[in-house]
């Protein structure tokens, strides 16, 4: 068997396009168009693209993009009163934190700085709260995106086996929150697991986000398991690969992402989508 491609750019395009209609009906209604305001701190050539395509995704579908390119020595003190600022602001909608931060300034604390409900990259403890507590609001975007493209397969999710490789607070841990949502049993991985094989070969879904070029085998992938690849991966011979060996685990899933192409361009869309409903759901 060979997998079906769940192709990330069609499934985001199509979102992108249903939420520009929308703005444009809520223009039309004399409703201002969503505002984000996105933070890079130096020139880090990853970051910079990330920022790039999102600004991009902004003037796309008509979000008010509000560009804040600081020097990468900026302090924590000074970060924070810009975001202290932008809290106050009520024609800004959405702040972004482009990631990863200098070693000087604590993720945690800006991250806890963005009011929750601007927080459109839904890092707060209060919108992970709400997910956890199964009343979401501000989604963090990855696994919010993910969920999208297990959708987009149209197959039932409800008692299935998950396993999500890989624990951080802003993917691995959310994307368990998600999981349960869609009514799966899930398990999640971290560095301490046992036995990883043999808990993978019996999933159902598999989601990677551990951040290591195809350190999940293609033979560990369950016969028509979905396979859900966030890793992406730069190999010495400038080749881009996710955590999951791919070329191996298309023959035995029924549905898997590539990389890229797969999950990176849910993530800006499901962006968007957060920026809209904060407007939506709390702007004056």
């Amino acid at each position: 068997m060979s997998a079906n491609i769940i192709d990330g750019k069609a499934v985001s395009e199509k979102l992108l396009q249903n939420l520009k209609q929308e703005i444009v009906t809520r223009s039309k209604q004399g409703i201002r168009h969503p505002s984000l305001a996105v933070i890079l701190l130096g020139s880090d050539p990853a970051s910079s693209i990330y920022v790039r395509n999102k600004r991009l995704a902004c003037e796309k579908i008509g979000v008010k993009s509000v560009a804040y390119d600081l020097p990468v020595t900026t302090s924590e003190k000074d970060l924070i009163t810009l975001i202290e600022t932008l809290n106050d602001d009520a024609n800004i909608d959405g702040i972004l934190v482009q990631s990863p931060l200098p070693d000087n300034i604590n993720k945690d604390v800006i991250f806890e700085t963005i009011l929750p409900y601007k927080d459109v990259d839904g890092f707060h403890p209060k919108n992970i709260g709400l997910l956890a507590l199964k009343q979401p609001q501000l989604r963090s975007c990855t696994p919010f995106g993910v969920i999208k493209l297990i959708e987009a397969t149209q197959l039932p999710t409800q008692g299935l086996d998950a396993i999500v490789v890989g624990a951080s607070n802003n993917v691995g841990r959310p994307m368990a929150l998600e999981l349960l949502l869609k009514g799966c049993t899930v398990t999640i991985c971290q560095r301490y697991t046992q036995n990883l094989q043999q808990k993978i070969e019996l999933a159902d879904i598999v989601v990677a986000a551990r951040g290591k070029p195809e350190f999940i085998k293609g033979h560990w992938i369950k016969p028509g398991a979905i396979v859900i690849d966030i890793g992406i991966n730069r190999l010495d011979d400038g080749k881009l690969v996710g955590d999951v060996e791919f070329d191996v685990a298309k023959t035995r899933a029924s549905f898997i992402t590539p990389v890229p192409g797969g999950v990176g361009p849910m993530t800006v869309a499901t962006l968007m989508e957060n920026t809209l409903l904060a407007q939506k759901l709390f702007a004056q």
